[in-house]
């Protein structure tokens, strides 16, 4: 059985990305089914990654996002395309970075402590599937080494996982 290990406190941003990508692979292998992988990856970024208030996923169904697995308060259950920083990372098909969420212009505050955003969209074969947000109470949380180390992530997530017809398996 995988157990997630404590990750190296000293050190890179990017070793800690590639100790990270090494768990979740470990995590991911050989289980196809997506929802399953969005919970267990939502849960082992909750617990690993510092300053973190909610991680978890939000899947397109009928042309907006439905909340997925995730860990942390109760968020909003549907966000529309270009809504919100969710809904901008899937209008873009491109992870967007929010180092004050108060300043984003439309943001959606399900949780008022959040600060600071990372979205990065599920994109396979051209469709974006859905989205894996990351929210913190820390303003400037997140930067382009955060981006591209969760963009990596969610490779490993899709790589995985039998997401590709949108059907998630049901």
């Amino acid at each position: 059985m995988f157990t997630p290990t404590a990750l190296p406190v000293s050190g890179s941003k990017q070793d800690f990305y590639a100790s990270l990508a090494q768990q979740l692979s470990g995590l991911l292998h050989g289980e196809p089914d997506a929802i399953a992988n969005a919970a267990n990856m939502s849960a082992l970024l909750y617990d690993l990654m510092p300053d973190l208030n909610w991680a978890g996923f939000y899947f397109m169904r009928g042309g907006e996002l439905v909340l997925g697995p995730f860990q942390g308060k109760v968020a909003c259950v549907r966000i529309a395309v270009g809504r919100g920083v969710c809904g901008t990372a899937v209008e873009r098909k491109a992870s967007v970075v929010v180092p004050d969420v108060h300043a984003f212009p439309g943001h959606i505050a399900c949780d008022s402590a959040s600060r600071s955003e990372l979205v990065v969209p599920l994109v396979k074969d051209g469709r974006v599937l859905g989205v894996l947000d990351l929210d913190s109470p820390n303003p400037a949380r997140f930067d382009e080494e955060d981006r591209e180390g969760c963009e990596r992530l969610v490779r490993i997530y899709l790589e995985a996982s039998d997401i590709a017809d949108g059907s998630f398996g049901l």
